[in-house]
């Protein structure tokens, strides 16, 4: 099979979003596409169409590439991808094919703190371009995969709502149970306790890896703290943790791995340090605001874990943790399945994808 091989700046429009990455808002109405792994929220779109969005700059040269259609907005650094001509080019085949020169494209990069993917070398990328009946095709097999993945990513989300809806239940409006009969001074329960992060947990910082060192291995490497960025060996794992991200252009963004992870350029909270890991992660969750807040640096902003542990909270009675954790653990433990379904599903799909493209499957 020979398709022809055609330049991006051929074939595509390319351009950015305008907005810093702090942009983003609490439940916004449509996503929004920054650098990072983890797609956000925004209230306002600057975009309705379909399109390629490709992370522009990533502290380990990882650029996140996805796929939508309809109303987003983007980071300023974050490339906006459409087909000039439908007929020659389905936008969301480009998002198959860009998917096997993801690390053509790390090594590409430039930089030393921060890759940059520059608009010069994508533009003189090239990709092969089969006839439109074909990529109709390769889409259809593909999209399949994806859309079973975004179904269990749609009940992840559910599942963590509702465990958020009731952490808020009981610890922001304070309708924990028992709350009928417990006095209330100056906004804090009775037996509840004002500390910091660092009074009850302990943050620890991740042991920095850099992209020579990595190994082969079964345990994904959280580089910045949103999405597993390699495999390493099982020396030093831990898991599961709670990650806050240590630098770069979402510095402090949290999130919980239910599985064994390389910590690396994040502070982690694991369950040597607390048996309550669900609760602490929505806790901080809820403050992900003032995380954020803790970032020191312009050109690449960093959270480290000093200031995390200054993090005021409350800390409730014993038993409510107890009972709380007891309640939304459920929903975790579905998250974990779910999680577990979408890493097969997409190692069927990566494994079905570089086989439609280089012919060993024909259409």
């Amino acid at each position: 099979m020979s398709w022809e091989q055609v330049q991006l700046v051929d074939i595509v429009s390319l351009r950015t979003g305008k907005l810093d990455s702090n942009a983003a808002v609490e439940d916004g109405s449509h996503p929004f596409f920054t650098c990072a792994q983890q797609t956000f929220r925004i209230d306002e779109p600057a975009f309705n169409t379909k399109a390629v969005l490709l992370g522009g700059n990533n502290a380990a040269g990882i650029f996140p590439l996805k796929y939508y259609e309809g109303q987003f907005n983007a980071y300023q650094r974050t490339y906006v991808i459409e087909s000039l001509d439908p007929n020659v080019l389905i936008i969301r085949f480009l998002y198959y094919a860009l998917r096997p020169a993801l690390s053509h494209f790390q090594s590409a990069s430039i930089g030393a703190a921060t890759q940059y993917l520059t608009k010069g070398i994508l533009d003189s990328f090239k990709v092969g371009i089969p006839p439109i009946a074909t990529q109709n095709c390769i889409v259809s097999i593909l999209s399949t995969y994806d859309n079973l993945i975004e179904n269990n990513r749609r009940r992840i989300q559910l599942l963590e709502q509702a465990a958020w809806l009731l952490y808020k239940e009981w610890f922001v409006h304070l309708r924990f149970p028992g709350h009928e009969h417990t006095t209330i001074t100056n906004g804090i329960p009775a037996g509840w306790e004002r500390k910091t992060l660092g009074d009850v947990v302990k943050v620890v910082k991740g042991k920095n890896i850099t992209k020579d060192s990595v190994k082969n291995g079964s345990v994904p490497v959280v580089a910045g703290g949103l999405s597993p960025a390699y495999y390493h060996d099982t020396a030093n794992a831990v898991g599961p943790v709670i990650t806050v991200s240590a630098s770069g252009a979402n510095a402090g963004y949290v999130n919980l791995y239910h599985e064994d992870i390389w910590a690396s350029d994040c502070s982690y909270i694991s369950t040597t340090s607390t048996e309550y890991l669900c609760y602490f992660y929505l806790l901080l969750t809820s403050k992900q605001k003032e995380v954020f807040g803790f970032q020191k640096g312009v050109a690449q902003p960093h959270v480290y874990p000093k200031d995390l542990q200054r993090l005021p909270l409350f800390e409730p009675t014993k038993n409510i943790v107890r009972l709380f954790e007891e309640f939304v653990l459920c929903n975790f433990k579905q998250v974990k399945i779910l999680l577990a379904q979408n890493k097969l599903l997409t190692q069927a799909r990566d494994l079905l994808l570089p086989r439609l493209m280089n012919g060993v499957i024909s259409m």
